[in-house]
């Protein structure tokens, strides 16, 4: 791959490199090294040392993210091994736990399937229905429209499938 263009370039610069003085050749070289150590850094061992800095903290984002899958992979098992509760049931646990919310909440039951319609509910309100919702009644949420009317308080609605439906 020799060109007479790269030819002619090499025999320049030797030309050139002859013509410098024994001192100026050092500071080329020492010009030269200096450039090639930054670049060998840059290029190199910055981002090798970056990923050596952040690897515990990744690593330890990374197993709390596992365990926390596995604490929700322990929690759908337990669930899936819940008996399904009679659909009477399963409805009378729904009315209850919905009559307990008062006027911030109208359930409407429609077979396998409620909807309950909730207006100035709090976020703490709503948890504990849920968790009621779920543990008397099995029911699930399968859709969820929920409005922030002010900090804390919510408006919309939720449809769930009541008892063993899946």
């Amino acid at each position: 791959m020799n060109t007479p263009a790269l030819t002619t370039a090499r025999a320049q610069l030797r030309a050139r490199w002859a013509a410098l003085a024994a001192r100026e050749r050092r500071l080329v070289l020492v010009a030269a090294l200096v450039l090639g150590a930054g670049l060998l850094w840059v290029v190199g061992l910055a981002p090798a040392w970056r990923t050596l800095a952040t690897a515990p903290a990744q690593l330890a984002a990374a197993e709390a993210q596992a365990q926390q899958m596995q604490a929700l992979a322990r929690e759908a098992t337990s669930l899936r091994a819940v008996a399904p509760v009679p659909m009477a049931q399963a409805q009378a646990a729904l009315t209850t736990a919905t009559g307990r919310l008062g006027e911030a909440a109208k359930l409407s039951l429609q077979g396998e399937r409620a909807v309950v319609a909730l207006k100035g509910i709090s976020g703490e309100q709503l948890g504990a229905w849920l968790a009621e919702a779920r543990a008397g009644a099995r029911a699930r949420v399968v859709e969820a429209s929920l409005n922030q009317t002010t900090p804390g308080l919510y408006d919309g609605s939720l449809t769930l499938a009541v008892g063993g439906s899946r």
